[in-house]
C-alpha cells in the first residue's frame, strides 16, 4: 500500500538530511571529453535546483498546468522534472528539437499537451524557440532556461499541495500504431510501480544503477525515479554516448557494482549491440559479477540476443541469470512482467500454423514453422494478468487473445482523451474461468487495462505474440509481423537484422497484385557492405523463404538505405508509419 500523502518529492526532505553533498545523480558528459566528464548533482544542489525552478514555475503558471520540458540529455533536465512536480505543475517529458526525425511527433504532442510553460536549458533555448513557433505557431508558452535560474529565486519557495492520487507526469506513448498519447500517471502508480521493481529484481532500496535511456522515455525516467524515492545514486548518460562506444555503458556498470549489486534495463536491440561493440579493451579490469538484474524490454525480446550477451560478458563475471526479459508499457507506468530473481532467460517453440489460429501448441525447436517465442515471466506483485477473447472473457491457458491488466501501477487514463480512456482503461472481464483464473485476487466489478497485445498464458508463463492493429490476416489466418520480419532478416546477409517491416495493404495499393483482398509486403534496409549486391537475387530468395515458412507471398519488397524505416523515439519499428509511407509513395524515390 502506498501511504496517503506520499509523492514524487515527499522523500527529498529526508534524503536530503540522509545524505546531504552525497551525490543524488550523476551525468557522464561525452561531449568534449572521451572518457566521460562527470558532473555530479547531490541532493542539497538538487534541492536547490528544483526549488528555484519551482519559484520561477509558480510566478508564471498555475497548479495543474503543463510544462513541457525540451531539454537534451542532463541534469538540469532531471531537476527541471522534479521542479515542475513540486511546483503543482505536470510535467511532460520531451526532447531537445535536436532529436532528428520526430518533429511530426513532436507538433503532435505539443498540440495536445499544450503547455503553460517549456522548460529548457540556455544552449538549446534558441532551437526551442524556433521549433515552438514553427510546429506550434498559435500556442504561446513561457520559456524558461532553467540553468539560468539564480539559486536564490527558491529561498522562499514553498511547494504546492499535491494528492497521491493527482497526475504527477504525462508519459507521451511511443506512438508506435497511433497518434501519441499523454498517458496521465499519478504519485500512486509511480511509487507503486517503482517498489513492484524492486521487490521482483530482489533489490536493496539503495540500488545503484547506470542508465544511457531517454529521459523522456518511460524506461528511463523510472531510472530517475528509484533515487528520489530510496536515496538511490544512478549515473545517467547520453543515448548517443553508448551508441557510439557501447563499452562506456559496460564500464560504468563495473564501476556501480564495487559498491553493490546493481541494475540497469534497456532494450533487446542495446544487448546485441554491445556483445558485438560494447567488449572492455584488451588488458582492462572489469568485474560484473554484482550486476544482478539487467531488464530487457520496450521491444520484442529475442534469445539470440541475451545468449549472445551473455556469453559475451560471461567472462567477466556476469551472472548467467542477469538478463531478465521482460513485459511493460506506458499505460501500466512501466513494468507488467518479468522472470523470477533466480530465473534464467528462457524460451518455446510454437507451431506456427496453430498460433496462425490462435493456439499455442509447442514442438520442437528444428520442426518446421517452429516460432520462437521468449517467456516473460510472471506479472509482477499486486499486478493481474488475463488474457481475453473478444468479447472480453478469460480465456483458458494456451488461448492466444488480448492481454489485459488490473493493478495499482495502471494509469488514470490518456490527458484530455475521456472516450479513449474508457475504451482502453474501462474494461469489464466478462467471466473468469472457473479454475486456474488469472484474476483471481482482483475486484469482481474492477476495470481491466485493454492492452492491444497478443499474448498466452502457457505453464505459468506469459509470452508475448504481437500487436493486434499490427496483425497481418491473410484468407481468415493470422501472420505475426515480428515471425515474417524474423524470417527475412535471416534470409540474406544483405539486410539488416532487425531493421525490417512487414504489414498488409490493399490490393489495389501494389503493382500487378496477385489476387483481391489484403496482400503483404516488406520493406527492408540494406546492411553494411551490400550496396552492390543485386537486389533482384535478394528479392527472390527472401520471397523463397517466406513462402517455404510462412506460405505467404510477398507482393511488393523494397531494399531501402539504412534509417529509412521510421522509428519511434524509444527505437521500436513504426509500422502503421512505414506502411503510411509506403501508401504515399515515400519508398517509390
Amino acid at each position: 500500500m502506498v501511504p496517503e500523502g506520499l509523492t514524487l518529492t515527499s522523500h527529498f526532505d529526508s534524503n536530503r538530511a540522509s545524505h546531504g553533498d552525497s551525490p543524488a545523480y550523476r551525468f557522464l558528459d561525452y561531449s568534449h571529453d572521451h572518457d566521460g566528464r562527470a558532473v555530479v548533482l547531490s541532493w542539497n544542489e538538487l534541492w536547490t535546483r528544483v526549488c528555484a525552478i519551482g519559484a520561477r514555475l509558480r510566478q508564471v503558471t498555475q497548479p495543474g498546468d503543463r510544462v513541457a520540458i525540451l531539454a537534451p540529455q542532463g541534469l538540469e533536465y532531471v531537476a527541471a522534472f522534479f521542479g515542475g512536480v513540486y511546483a503543482g505543475n505536470i510535467p511532460v517529458p520531451l526532447f531537445a528539437p535536436t532529436l532528428s526525425g520526430h518533429t511530426e511527433r513532436l507538433a503532435a504532442v505539443l498540440s495536445d499537451a499544450r503547455p503553460a510553460a517549456v522548460l529548457t536549458t540556455t544552449a538549446a533555448a534558441e532551437s526551442v524557440r524556433t521549433c515552438i513557433r514553427t510546429l506550434v505557431p498559435n500556442e504561446r508558452p513561457r520559456l524558461i532556461a532553467v540553468d539560468a535560474l539564480p539559486d536564490t529565486l527558491g529561498s522562499t519557495f514553498t511547494g504546492a499541495a499535491i494528492d497521491t492520487d493527482d497526475v504527477a507526469y504525462l508519459q507521451y506513448t511511443s506512438g508506435s500504431t497511433r497518434t501519441p498519447a499523454g498517458v496521465e500517471i499519478t504519485h500512486r502508480s509511480v511509487y507503486t510501480n517503482a517498489m513492484q521493481m524492486v521487490v521482483t529484481g530482489g533489490l536493496d532500496v539503495d540500488v545503484r544503477t547506470v542508465s544511457w535511456l531517454p529521459l523522456y522515455h518511460d524506461m528511463g525516467l523510472m531510472m530517475v525515479m528509484f533515487t528520489a524515492f530510496f536515496g538511490a545514486h544512478v549515473t545517467l548518460m547520453d543515448p548517443m554516448a553508448f551508441l557510439r562506444r557501447p563499452y562506456r555503458w559496460i564500464k560504468q556498470l563495473g564501476i556501480e557494482a564495487t559498491y553493490g549489486r546493481t541494475f540497469a534495463a534497456a532494450p533487446n536491440f542495446a544487448f546485441d549491440l554491445t556483445a558485438d561493440r560494447g567488449l572492455p579493451p584488451a588488458g582492462e579490469a572489469l568485474d560484473l559479477s554484482n550486476v544482478v538484474c539487467l531488464l530487457n524490454g520496450s521491444e520484442p525480446v529475442t534469445m539470440s540476443a541475451i545468449k549472445k550477451f551473455t556469453a559475451a560478458f560471461a567472462p567477466f563475471g556476469l551472472p548467467a541469470n542477469a538478463v531478465k526479459p521482460s513485459y511493460g508499457m506506458a499505460e501500466a507506468t512501466l513494468s507488467v512482467a518479468s522472470i523470477a530473481q533466480d530465473a534464467t532467460a528462457s524460451s518455446i517453440f510454437l507451431d506456427r500454423e496453430q498460433l496462425g489460429v490462435g493456439r499455442a501448441v509447442t514442438v520442437a525447436p528444428d520442426a518446421t514453422g517452429a516460432v520462437e517465442l521468449v517467456s516473460c515471466g510472471q506479472p509482477i506483485p499486486d499486478q493481474w494478468v488475463v488474457i481475453v477473447d473478444p468479447d472480453g472473457a478469460e480465456v483458458p491457458d494456451g488461448t492466444v487473445g488480448e492481454i489485459w491488466l488490473h493493478g495499482v501501477n495502471i494509469a488514470r487514463g490518456y490527458f484530455g482523451r475521456e472516450e479513449e480512456t474508457r475504451r482502453v482503461f474501462g474494461n469489464k472481464l466478462q467471466s473468469r474461468l472457473d479454475k486456474g483464473s488469472h484474476a483471481e485476487g482482483a475486484p469482481d466489478n474492477g476495470c481491466w487495462l485493454a492492452t492491444g497485445d497478443l499474448g498466452v498464458h502457457l505453464d505459468g508463463e506469459l509470452y508475448l505474440t504481437g500487436r493486434i492493429k499490427d496483425l497481418i490476416i491473410l484468407d481468415g489466418s493470422n501472420h505475426y509481423p515480428t515471425d515474417i520480419e524474423t524470417t527475412v532478416s535471416e534470409a540474406s546477409p544483405a539486410i539488416r537484422t532487425g531493421y525490417v517491416a512487414a504489414f498488409s495493404v490493399p490490393a489495389d495499393a501494389v503493382d500487378s497484385p496477385s489476387s483481391t483482398g489484403e496482400q503483404v509486403v516488406v520493406i527492408a534496409e540494406r546492411a553494411a557492405g551490400a550496396g552492390r549486391t543485386d537486389p533482384e537475387q535478394v528479392a527472390e530468395t527472401v520471397r523463397a523463404a517466406v513462402s517455404r515458412g510462412h506460405h505467404v507471398r510477398i507482393a511488393d519488397l523494397r531494399l531501402v538505405a539504412a534509417g529509412a524505416i521510421p522509428r519511434t523515439t524509444s527505437g521500436k519499428l513504426a509500422r502503421s508509419a512505414c506502411r503510411a509511407e509506403y501508401l504515399a509513395g515515400e519508398f517509390n524515390r
